[in-house]
């Protein structure tokens, strides 16, 4: 075997083995941002089942803000949903004690609505008078990730509304 022989071979084989590492590379960064989006899409489900479980058991809304409700729950306490934006985070607080129920989470909203639909929609009437009034609570948020060095989303906008049975 000839150095030119020896040469183009080495050249061949380094030029598979990149193209193989460079293959392994983006097939081990496509799973890691599939195994993040499961996660997330997991825990926003866990957050969003609490959240519906405990509103609609409430006796009504007492004070709204777009990042923070409390409500007056069935037994006469206070059930607070929190959005700590430089945390990143939602948590339940009842009785003093805060239960996060989101982490990693970029946005997130809350809405309050009346019993009355729009006419020809599918939207309510916002309330505007008193937050005990709500009769429908919509959520929105987007939790988001850094994987190997980039921000991989959840890919949708996580949203809900939720009706207050009780009232």
């Amino acid at each position: 075997m000839s150095l030119v022989e020896a040469l183009v071979s080495v050249s061949v084989g380094m030029l598979v083995l990149g193209a193989l590492a460079s293959f392994m590379a983006y097939t081990g960064k496509s799973m890691a941002g599939l195994s993040n989006y499961v996660d997330l899409e997991r825990q926003s489900q866990l957050a969003l089942d609490i959240m519906t479980r405990d509103i609609r058991q409430t006796k009504h809304l007492y004070s709204f803000a777009t990042n923070r409700l409390v409500f007056t729950d069935s037994d006469d306490a206070l059930l607070t949903f929190e959005y700590q934006p430089d945390q990143r985070r939602l948590v339940r607080i009842k009785n003093r004690i805060a239960q996060p129920l989101l982490t990693e989470c970029d946005y997130l909203c809350f809405s309050n609505f009346q019993r009355n639909p729009v006419g020809g929609t599918y939207e309510q009437y916002p309330v505007t008078v008193s937050p005990t009034n709500t009769k429908l609570v919509s959520v929105t948020w987007v939790c988001s990730r850094t994987i190997i060095g980039t921000k991989m989303n959840t890919e949708s906008v996580q949203t809900a509304k939720i009706v207050i049975r009780k009232q």
